[in-house]
């Protein structure tokens, strides 16, 4: 018989860490990561505007959204990713 030897690697985020101790969640390869869906308030933070641009500039275009039940949303892997588009453009 060989022996064989495997090491399994694993990576935590904070909020798992700070999740009281629960086991950390195994993303399955196969499927896509989830992300953070915002609100136009927590959209307006993460960005560092008034959440009336941010209103405007969903409605425009400009930032990348969808409306759930007529209130408007974005994913944060998104808005990350137009932002990055943004600067390397500049």
């Amino acid at each position: 018989m060989t022996n064989s030897n495997y090491c399994i690697i694993l990576t935590v985020t904070g909020e798992e860490l700070m999740n009281n101790g629960a086991e950390p969640k195994f993303q399955d390869p196969m499927k896509p990561e989830r992300t953070q869906i915002m609100t136009t308030k927590e959209i307006a933070k993460y960005l560092g505007v008034h959440e009336m641009t941010v209103y405007r500039w969903l409605k425009k275009g400009v930032l990348p959204g969808f409306k759930i039940g007529g209130r408007w949303r974005s994913k944060k892997d998104l808005l990350d990713a137009y932002l990055v588009r943004q600067i390397q453009e500049k």
